[in-house]
């Protein structure tokens, strides 16, 4: 073993942990490290920290950096030039097993209830590895590094202690965190209770009667609905008592609002034990009754529900978030809804409302949402104050009980460590223990703002639901669980033994409940149900009104000048880039109405005018700040700026004294959690205008599942009404198939009961007059804007002030050239989009007079009437052609060409000009591009050809 000891004792390599556990000890108390390394460490004192000065450099770089070039002179024992002494090593040795089970104990800890798992070779936490003998085990040692209350103690205490710490029903794994503060603070809490809770009989019970309300719903449920699909929370009860305790903690520490994201195991059980929703209502929901009357609802197991609670701090609001059968696609939509509930209170730093997001453990390694949700979490736009995150782990996944086929890791909560976030592994069956983890896990978010894991490491009783044999696959796993006596007896035979309870005390709990629900009783107590917080948004006011487009969006032009004014300014002695001082000119003059306003102009005067008439806007994307096409310049930077933290403006948030808050993100690199997370906040937050912009149309795809299940249908399911604009640039600009499609037709399928608006505006008053009205009119619904790429700057979409002035968003444009005859037009071509201007140059290089243009600007809801009217104009027009930029198979035709046809006349012939049906979005050849496009112009003129629809 010694032999062992010394191949594997290299400074740099396997003990460098061991390294900067000695220096971390040293850097808190000098002599609580062995004298000979004491002395090395004094010496390096004196070699420069990074940032050029002379203090110690906390983060290790030139320490570790030293003992890399040690290790290329050999062992351990090379360096410890005065370890003369065989007492002096062993002293050595003993820091190091501390800090082997503070790294390595967690896999010898005894966490499955189940049994299943030997305990891995790890020679690391074996005494002999280091040398120790028997004779050894009464030697004394120095243990001031170390929180276990004592300067020194024998090896047998020490070992015990380090071994009820970190290997017995919690297994705590954080000493990959960098930050050393927070891992002495981890060492603390647990090395100074030996991870072991003392809790008071009271407390105790409290633990019994929640453990037997989890339970008593379970099978209770399983009698009365025999077969129906609930997601069983049995086997993991204990995760009752764990959210149970970190409400109530976090109300005791100020939390006012949690928000609360899972799935489906579990659902109902904290939907009636956590939130106190009657269990009368529960029943009428299984017996096929629903209480709202929406376009389509949802099964019970996605429903959501709010609640307030009494705790020790006070009351506060729970919200449990809707979420679909996409199980961690919750996560973003919880911590938006949490970012705006932060910003309504004016709680910057989380202290007053909390997220928890409750996992199961397959889902948790296995679905990339989490890793993205995970990288917004110390981010400036998106933190939230660190998320309580509770797995629980089934072991099981839906049929999957092998790791090696779930997951690439040794633990399903390894992705946390991409963020530091110490996790806490548990075993259910020691309901005390998952309690004490719960509370060090609330303590410490509370102590830090990061996020922390709980994983309560468990098993499903039954399986993936009540319809599912999980016997049939995991035969082994299940011959254990059949045998199990439930968490809940276990503890109740544990009190009585202990005289914590009388011997009946369990089994007259059991009782009491399902007498509760026999009657349909709540089962939290207390459950608030006259109060109101402060905080608290009425949405009455938005939500049961009826469709309408139109919309007071004009603004005074004394105010507009006003407004371009305050956002072409820049501080003095601020220097932006020439470019932008370019365009800053532009929008002046713009603003003075010597110049026709373009896109850019149109956009930030909406944002000002709703700005200081007291909407927030709230804009996001991956390069909202300047816009992807350098066309928004929301955030300038000042050209002389030494340091990057320094020389910001952002015009938009200076256009008044008393304005509403503008907020501008350039976000991570993700589609999904990003939109998520927007979508989460729109729905908490209807007085925000809340923007989500793509960088290209396309990149949306990466979101889909936040657009079907949450954009698309979160009304009608759920009827959670959202204000979210998504823009999305579009347009065939010949830049391929990856950067020219949003995706028209893929929305217009998603189009039905009025739920979302689908818009492709042409022009700098359009979106103007489109951003004001999405504010202005008293509901909300989800905006999905086909934004330009050429149009930006294309003169030719420019508006003038006046515009702005008067009128609002037009849903169509009819022809707009004086020139064209109505009684003479034979031929109305109907677009969308940039390819209106392409179709009026080719006109006028034709001579066309007989052809009229009509724009449809709103794609959905599709303005009949408007249009209607529109076409009436041409009486004798005998030909209706729809001319697009995408193939056949994509863009508006497939969805939109029955609405066009509803508005023709009798005896009138509808046609289709267009690129071909085509497999890929876009061509990815220039000159196959522009052949295409010559072809779409030749065909919209052309003769009638290919199908036809009469009407």
């Amino acid at each position: 073993m010694m032999q062992q000891y010394n191949a594997n004792s290299y400074l740099f390599g396997g003990n460098a942990p061991y390294v900067e556990e000695l220096y971390e000890a040293y850097l808190d108390n000098p002599t609580a490290v062995p004298e000979n390394w004491r002395a090395y460490f004094d010496q390096m004192q004196h070699v420069p920290a990074v940032d050029g000065s002379n203090r110690p450099d906390v983060v290790h770089s030139s320490v570790v950096a030293s003992f890399a070039e040690r290790a290329k002179q050999g062992p351990i024992r090379t360096v410890v030039a005065s370890a003369d002494s065989e007492l002096g090593r062993k002293r050595v040795a003993v820091t190091q097993i501390t800090a082997a089970y503070r790294y390595l104990g967690s896999r010898w800890a005894n966490l499955d209830p189940l049994q299943r798992q030997e305990r891995p070779p790890l020679p690391e936490l074996d005494p002999a590895f280091y040398g120790f003998t028997e004779a050894d085990l009464d030697t004394v040692f120095n243990i001031s590094n170390t929180y276990f209350g004592q300067e020194t103690a024998p090896l047998r205490d020490i070992l015990n202690m380090l071994r009820d710490t970190y290997t017995r029903s919690i297994g705590a794994e954080f000493m990959y965190i960098s930050d050393p503060t927070e891992k002495r603070w981890l060492q603390e809490r647990l090395e100074s209770i030996r991870s072991t809770p003392t809790f008071s009989a009271e407390k105790k019970k409290h633990i019994l009667e929640r453990l037997t309300a989890a339970e008593g719903l379970e099978r209770y449920l399983h009698t009365k609905y025999v077969g129906a699909k609930r997601f069983s929370l049995e086997g993991g009860e204990s995760f009752i008592a764990s959210i149970d305790e970190v409400i109530q903690r976090a109300g005791e520490k100020g939390i006012q609002e949690i928000v609360i994201g899972m799935a489906h195991r579990g659902r109902l059980n904290v939907l009636v034990n956590t939130l106190g929703k009657s269990p009368a209502d529960l029943f009428e929901e299984f017996e096929g009754k629903h209480a709202d009357d929406l376009p389509a609802g949802d099964v019970k197991y996605h429903q959501g529900f709010s609640s307030d609670i009494s705790t020790p701090g006070g009351p506060v609001h729970l919200s449990l978030a809707f979420n679909p059968s996409h199980l961690e696609i919750v996560n973003p939509v919880v911590e938006g809804s949490v970012k705006a509930r932060m910003m309504r209170r004016g709680d910057k730093k989380g202290k007053e409302v909390l997220p928890i997001l409750v996992h199961g453990d397959a889902a948790f390694a296995g679905q990339g949402v989490v890793m993205e949700t995970l990288n917004l979490a110390q981010t400036r736009g998106y933190g939230t104050g660190g998320t309580v995150h509770i797995v629980i782990n089934n072991q099981i996944g839906f049929t999957t009980s092998d790791p090696r086929d779930a997951r690439s890791t040794l633990y399903c909560s390894d992705v946390v460590k991409m963020i530091e976030a110490p996790v806490l592994h548990v075993n259910a069956d020691d309901p005390e223990a998952v309690v004490l983890a719960s509370q060090i896990a609330l303590d410490y978010r509370a102590e830090f703002g990061k996020d922390v894991v709980v994983d309560i490491i468990c098993y499903r009783k039954l399986g993936h639901n009540e319809q599912d044999t999980p016997a049939l696959t995991q035969p082994l796993m299940y011959k254990k669980i059949a045998k199990h006596p439930g968490t809940r007896k276990l503890y109740a035979e544990k009190l009585a033994a202990q005289g914590t309870i009388e011997a009946d005390g369990g089994d007259k709990l059991v009782a009491a409940y399902r007498d509760a629900m026999d009657a349909g009783k709540h089962t939290v107590d207390p459950v608030l149900t006259n109060f109101k917080g402060k905080y608290a948004v009425d949405w009455a006011p938005f939500l049961n009104k009826k469709w309408t487009d139109a919309a007071d969006t004009a603004v005074p032009v004394t105010e507009l000048k006003r407004l371009a004014e305050r956002i072409t300014k820049v501080p003095e002695g601020f220097k932006p880039h020439s470019l932008v001082d370019k365009v800053l000119a532009d929008r002046a003059a713009m603003g003075r109405g010597e110049m026709n306003l373009d896109w850019g102009m149109g956009e930030h005067l909406a944002f000002a005018s709703l700005l200081a008439s007291g909407y927030a806007i709230r804009l996001s994307g991956q390069d909202a700040g300047r816009g992807t096409f350098v066309h928004r310049h929301a955030v300038l930077h000042d050209q002389n700026r030494e340091r990057w933290d320094q020389g910001i403006y952002l015009p938009l948030a200076n256009v008044s004294d008393n304005q509403a808050d503008f907020t501008v993100i350039d976000s991570v690199l993700s589609e999904e959690a990003v939109l998520g997370f927007e979508y989460g906040f729109s729905t908490a937050e209807p007085n925000t205008l809340t923007i989500w912009e793509a960088q290209f149309g396309d990149f949306v795809n990466g979101a889909q599942v936040v657009i079907d299940q949450f954009i698309a249908s979160g009304e009608v399911k759920w009827g959670r009404a959202s204000g979210l604009v998504m823009m999305l640039p579009h347009g065939y600009e010949g830049q391929g198939p990856e950067h020219s499609s949003a995706r028209i037709e893929r929305f217009l399928q998603l189009c039905a009961d009025n739920n979302m608006q689908v818009v492709q505006p042409t022009t700098a008053a359009q979106i103007f007059h489109l951003l004001r009205r999405q504010m202005v009119r008293q509901f909300r619904k989800p905006l999905v804007i086909f934004t330009p790429k050429s149009l930006l700057r294309n003169k030719d979409a420019g508006s003038s002030l006046t515009d702005l002035t008067k009128g609002g968003f037009q849903t169509v444009i009819g022809e707009c050239d004086d020139k064209i005859d109505a009684g003479k037009v034979k031929r109305v071509i109907v677009c969308s989009g940039k390819v209106y201007y392409d179709l009026v140059n080719a006109r006028k290089a034709r001579s066309s007079a007989d052809t009229a243009i009509i724009r449809i600007e709103q794609m959905y809801p599709f303005p009949h009437k408007s249009f209607a009217a529109e076409l009436k104009k041409f009486p004798n027009a005998t030909e209706v052609v729809w001319a697009q930029d995408e193939p056949q198979n994509q863009g508006p035709w497939f969805q939109i060409q029955h609405n066009i046809f509803e508005g023709m006349e009798d005896g009138q012939r509808l046609a289709y000009a267009g690129r071909a049906a085509s497999a890929s979005p876009a061509v990815g050849y220039a000159d196959k591009h522009i052949a295409q496009q010559k072809e779409l112009l030749e065909t919209a003129f052309s003769k009638l050809k290919g199908f036809i629809l009469t009407k």
